[in-house]
């Protein structure tokens, strides 16, 4: 069991360490490990801990340095990956949510889905888009707007939206600094920074809100 749960917390949790190797054995198939990891970091309630942001960037800093991994290819993967994410989690809060909220079950903390129900709250509609720049966050927005009334049409809109600034930032950050021997040397010091920065939009929504009071 220990050994279990060693391999998935340092292969599964951090896969973004082992893209090389992993693309050294499978190829191609790198692309159907990349979609299945957003899909689920976005898409599952129970998953919120697999790495979104960092496996972006680091995707975008091996696509610039090696040939195996396309940036255009993984962009569009990653893309796809997770408006269809957002999209399963706001049907199952849709159909599910208030059975499994009942359930009380271990596999979901009851302090996620609050903090995203504050932050849903707080924002409203925009919640959708700027939760993607927001861990732990970005997993449970959908299931929160799934449970509540916000309408699909916006729902989507604000999906795609916030997937295609995601997606995008990330893996043209990744792709543009992610080779620098400063960069390269501290990743971990960077990983860190990359999750700081995530903070940004929330952070510059709630003293705009504020302000506004």
């Amino acid at each position: 069991m220990e050994n279990i749960f060693y391999i998935f917390s340092e292969y599964v949790m951090h896969f973004d360490r082992y893209i090389p190797v992993v693309m050294d054995h499978y190829g191609a198939l790198i692309y159907v490990i990349l979609f299945i990891i957003i899909f689920c970091e976005t898409g599952l309630v129970v998953t919120p801990f697999l790495p979104g942001d960092s496996l972006l960037f680091a995707c975008g800093a091996l696509s610039a340095a090696s040939d195996s991994l396309h940036v255009g290819y993984f962009a569009a993967v990653c893309l796809l990956a997770a408006i269809l994410g957002d999209t399963s989690n706001y049907w199952i809060g849709e159909v599910f949510g208030q059975k499994i909220l009942a359930s009380h079950s271990r596999l979901i903390k009851p302090q996620h889905v609050e903090k995203a129900q504050k932050f849903y709250d707080k924002h409203g509609h925009k919640a959708i888009f700027l939760c993607r720049f927001v861990p732990i966050v970005r997993t449970f927005a959908p299931f929160v707007a799934g449970i509540g009334s916000m309408h699909y049409r916006t729902f989507i809109v604000y999906n795609i939206a916030g997937a295609i600034a995601w997606v995008g930032l990330f893996t043209v950050f990744g792709y543009f600094f992610g080779n620098l021997p400063v960069i390269k040397n501290n990743f971990s010091l960077v990983t860190l920074g990359i999750i700081i920065f995530s903070l940004i939009p929330m952070i510059w929504e709630v003293v705009k809100s504020k302000k506004e009071d």
